[in-house]
């Protein structure tokens, strides 16, 4: 894109270096303030009228606006004046009357609060401020605890009042957080001594996909940056999820000063739940993020409360010696972040997921401006995603997408239209929604997860939803099938998702026929192709029509940068040292050879593993020893049960069965008195091998026999003869080794 310039080279009307762009609409960002004469930073009142002016409440509250359908919030405690231009009027309450004099004179007391400003504390409105009025609730995200129906969505755009109980996380309000800077109030990480050591140690992330998960810590400072889980591998038989071992953190929880999230994916906030059940550190986030996390927490039992606390893009939040920036980003979900952790030895860069999209369905692009400037200021060390760093040019917009829908609407009018994506793909949702209204169909909801996280963004207003588009099971049925939409969950074949349950005809709802047309819009995450295609493969056995991205171009449009968006990346923040994350081994390499052909010196790129520690100090960088880390298996409700031997046997039992041999036996006289029985499961068809298992009742019983007669009456022993005697005995009948269980009771 061409920039108009004014004489001289310059960018014309771009922000002063250093400074945020002056048009802070699309943020939310407070705007700018003429600070009073001589004062080193905001005092109490100027920071009020900072908080209104910037569309927050005094309670903390982010005050939503027009275009999203927010709740305008009304001055309390004192009344804010209108701003206009760059600058703007202060309050007209009792401080700052007391603050200001006749030409706007500094009173003595500004360069105190300015100093109490610059230790990182926020200044605080006044009790009459912040009082709430009764029956006004706290803040907009404490109803998300309640799990949102789809009948409830249709019938009321109010918050839900919030409930009490274990798992209910506590809201913190923005003006009580110590350290919690506005967008426009940047200020660079406290000025300590540089000579210390920055360790960055990934938990997750690297050579996998998901389970994203990075410590950053600076002397006696620690923070985590996502804290998601991966889905499990294939042998993982009966595992729910994969969560990254945490016991670093545990032992140095004392240490850890706030868990910061990039955005709502389940690879990067996943694992909360399991993580909160050892350790409580706050968690900082954008709404939506913690509006989904808030759902998601209100479904465990916690042994505390967690502390969600909101941020916005362009905050700063001052954690001990590192200072963290929120900058926004473009993702395939709203309210993404990177983030600029300040260090007293430099920035560490921190990209999250994200990708370049010039027309975002919301009309936020990704804060090229900021990212630029900090290049400009010097980044120490970069972390950057790598997810399709093999992909070559630029991930297309998600606004193409929407016109590919709209193709699919207009040719299959008169059928019902299943649509299958990711839950948290807010903006294709709303897409999908657009359509459904233009074409005028009704929209039905189908999975947990699309239900919890479409009421999340309808109440804080990230989802346009107009009254009476949802429509539930019973009424989606009485519709014809050119009237309906469905939206649901399934997109990557998990096996008890709504779209399986769908394809293989046990939804207890809906049922498919070749009078439907469904719609992956979406791509399978790596390794979960073959779930994929075994959904694609039955919907058409039974003659419905699948549209995808094999067959549809621009069906789904990726989340995550290509390498030509990488390469921008590079070129805007230009580090001194680089280590990619996020991918497997060949996305890890592949971005490896981007930052060389961008100039980036080979021996400046750390190509790691989980649990090493990359270590930065005035010498340099370099690997510097190992932490505890690795795979913890969450199986229902345990956590960490479930280990290599369990899995060992889970792998045992579904290759070659089971074989349970019960006797019982007098140990004192060395007798058999009953049995031995022979029960298969798994191994053989009893009734077809008869003569098999009666031979193998022979061989048990001559087995337990021998040790008698050779006076052996330990358990073990005769647990591990049974074993290895009717082992060899099924080896040689069937080539088989199926585990065998013996149970001898001694009566």
């Amino acid at each position: 894109m061409s920039e108009e310039k004014e004489p001289g080279g310059a960018p014309k009307n771009h922000p002063p270096k250093n400074n945020p762009p002056k048009n802070q609409k699309r943020y939310h960002r407070p705007a700018r303030q003429e600070k009073l004469p001589g004062s080193t930073a905001a005092s109490g009142a100027e920071a009020a009228a900072l908080s209104e002016n910037g569309k927050q409440s005094a309670d903390g509250r982010p005050a939503a606006s027009g275009k999203n359908g927010h709740r305008n919030e009304r001055t309390r405690g004192a009344r804010i004046a209108k701003t206009s231009g760059a600058g703007s009027k202060m309050p007209e309450s009792t401080s700052n009357r007391a603050e200001t004099k006749g030409s706007g004179s500094a009173a003595p007391g500004a360069r105190a609060d300015g100093a109490a400003a610059n230790r990182g504390a926020t200044a605080r409105p006044s009790a009459a401020k912040t009082a709430t009025r009764p029956g006004r609730r706290a803040d907009p995200l404490s109803g998300l605890s309640r799990r949102r129906t789809v009948k409830a969505l249709a019938a009321s755009p109010s918050l839900p009042e919030p409930e009490s109980g274990q798992g209910q996380s506590r809201p913190v309000r923005r003006d009580q957080v110590p350290g919690l800077l506005p967008g426009n109030r940047r200020v660079p990480a406290s000025k300590a001594k540089a000579d210390g050591k920055l360790r960055i140690i990934p938990l997750g992330g690297l050579m996998e996909i998901g389970k994203n998960m990075t410590v950053i810590e600076y002397g006696n400072d620690m923070i985590l940056v996502d804290c998601g889980f991966a889905f499990p591998d294939e042998d993982m038989l009966g595992v729910d999820y994969v969560i990254p071992d945490i016991s670093y953190l545990e032992k140095n929880a004392s240490r850890l000063r706030g868990i910061l999230i990039t955005h709502g994916h389940e690879d990067h906030i996943g694992a909360i739940p399991y993580v909160l059940r050892s350790i409580n550190p706050p968690i900082y986030g954008t709404r939506l993020t913690l509006g989904i996390i808030r759902n998601k927490l209100s479904e465990h039992r916690l042994p505390s409360t967690p502390r969600l606390i909101t941020v916005e893009a362009g905050d700063y939040v001052q954690l001990g010696l590192l200072g963290v920036e929120f900058i926004h980003v473009n993702h395939s979900i709203a309210d993404a972040c990177a983030l600029a952790i300040h260090t007293p030895l430099g920035v560490v860069f921190h990209s999250g997921d994200f990708k370049l999209d010039v027309t975002p369905i919301d009309g936020n692009m990704m804060d090229l401006t900021r990212i630029g400037e900090i290049g400009n200021q010097g980044v120490l060390l970069m972390l950057c995603e790598s997810t399709n760093a093999e992909r070559p040019g630029f991930s297309p917009s998600e606004r193409r997408v929407g016109g590919s829908l709209d193709q699919i609407f207009r040719e299959n009018e008169g059928q019902r239209l299943v649509v299958a994506t990711f839950s948290s793909n807010v903006h294709r949702v709303q897409q999908i929604i657009d359509c459904s209204i233009r074409y005028g169909r009704r929209v039905a909801i189908m999975g947990r997860s699309m239900e919890n996280v479409i009421g999340a963004a309808v109440e804080l207003g990230y989802l346009n939803l107009p009254k009476g588009t949802i429509v539930d099971a019973a009424e989606m049925n009485r519709l014809s099938p050119g009237q309906v939409t469905l939206i649901t969950t399934g997109s990557q074949g998990e096996p008890m998702s709504a779209l399986y349950r769908m394809a293989f005809g046990s939804h207890d709802r809906v049922r498919l026929s070749s009078s439907d047309t469904v719609v992956l819009s979406s791509s399978a995450i790596p390794g979960n192709e073959l779930f994929v295609d075994r959904i694609i493969n039955a919907l058409i056995k039974s003659g419905i029509k699948v549209v995808s991205d094999a067959t549809t171009a621009n069906v789904h449009a990726s989340g995550h940068a290509c390498a030509e968006e990488l390469k921008l990346m590079h070129a805007l923040v230009r580090p001194q040292y680089f280590m990619p994350i996020h991918g497997e081994m060949r996305h890890l390499f592949a971005h490896k050879k981007i930052a060389e052909y961008m100039g980036m010196p080979a021996d400046r790129i750390f190509l790691g593993e989980i649990g090493q520690v990359l270590e930065i100090d005035a010498e340099g960088a370099r690997w510097n020893g190992t932490v505890p880390s690795g795979k913890v298996l969450v199986d229902g409700s345990g956590v960490g049960d479930v280990g290599a031997i369990v899995l060992r046997d889970r792998r045992h039992l579904s290759q070659d069965g089971l074989i349970v041999v019960v006797a019982t036996v007098a140990l004192d006289e060395k007798t058999i008195l009953s049995g031995p029985d022979v029960v298969s499961r798994g191994f053989v068809y009893v009734r077809e091998s008869e003569e098999m298992m009666v031979a193998a009742r022979r061989i048990a019983q001559q087995s337990l026999q021998r040790c008698f007669d050779n006076n052996c009456t330990d358990w073990m022993e005769l647990k591990n003869a049974l074993k290895d005697d009717l082992g060899r005995f099924l080896f040689q009948k069937t080539k088989r080794s199926p585990m065998i269980l013996p149970i001898v009771m001694d009566v």
